[in-house]
């Protein structure tokens, strides 16, 4: 199923009550600019839509649920006279991300950046998981993120050097705790894949920042942690989707390797590397509450 929208100037021409109504604040990097987001319908994916459309920009979003993405649709569209387009579908399948990719080209044109958001993970011990599982998590927040980002390079504009992609891992990539081996392993290779593509884009111009988060308070624990004991332990360190989501917009179309949040845990994930048994032992209580 495809749901296609129609293309309006990016310009408040919205009138309520007689006025004219606006709440964006143009930016002129984000400005007209054609930005693909993906796990769009909930969760981070649908603040950075809005914080897209806020800015000027034109999100173009993917996620499995119509519904859902219909919905924020209407929102952005209400809120910031943004007509986004919307296009469900499951980035688990190959074939599915290929005939997209092929209709959001033929709609939209040129691309101007990537945000690989779309991801999942469950938080278990590893004899918990069935190989059909971690295939699960691979597919979604490897593979798709690759094959997305395959597709979509040649769309940006490098002549100008403004093609950006931002690839959502995690800090878990940095430093895996117990019950996140299958997840810590699928953002541990968001990030290498990302740290070599970085150096192959540089010459072209195109810019890639990953962004390495702690928890956020979003559905992603819904599966993640169904009994919702971690959620509930970590509740007080939660960061905040809109804050997060302003926080990569800011970025966009700058020259930002790496976005880490909070402060603290990156220090942590530094500290590992340099000293992995004392910081394993002195957190070993922490690191236990999932």
């Amino acid at each position: 199923m495809m749901v296609k929208t129609s293309v309006l100037e990016n310009g408040c021409n919205a009138k309520r009550n007689g006025r004219e109504d606006c709440n964006r604040m143009t930016d002129d990097r984000l400005n007209n600019k054609k930005i693909i987001v993906t796990g769009a319908s909930s969760g981070i994916g649908a603040q950075l839509a809005k914080e897209i459309a806020k800015a000027g920009g034109k999100p173009i979003l993917i996620a499995r649920s119509a519904d859902k993405l219909g919905e924020l649709c209407k929102t952005i569209y209400r809120d910031y006279q943004i007509d986004c387009p919307v296009y469900p579908l499951d980035l688990k399948s190959e074939a599915a991300v290929q005939s997209t990719a092929e209709v959001i080209f033929e709609d939209n044109g040129e691309i101007n950046a990537l945000i690989n958001n779309a991801g999942a993970g469950r938080f278990a011990g590893i004899q918990e998981f069935s190989m059909g599982e971690i295939e699960d998590v691979f597919s979604l927040n490897v593979k798709a993120l690759m094959q997305m980002t395959m597709l979509y390079l040649n769309q940006f504009s490098s002549t100008q050097g403004d093609g950006h992609i931002i690839n959502i891992a995690s800090q878990a990539g940095k430093l895996a705790t117990p019950k996140s081996a299958v997840y810590a392993a699928s953002k541990h290779a968001v990030l290498g894949f990302s740290n070599a593509l970085r150096m192959e884009l540089a010459p072209i111009g195109i810019h890639l920042t990953t962004v390495n988060l702690g928890p956020v308070n979003t559905n992603f624990f819904d599966n993640a942690d169904p009994s919702g004991k971690y959620r509930q332990s970590v509740r007080r360190y939660m960061l905040d989707p809109h804050k997060v989501a302003q926080k990569i917009v800011k970025n966009l179309f700058k020259k930002k390797r790496e976005i880490n949040l909070p402060w603290w845990m990156e220090a942590a994930s530094r500290m590992h590397g340099i000293a992995p048994r004392f910081l394993e032992t002195m957190l070993k209580k922490q690191f236990n509450k999932k």
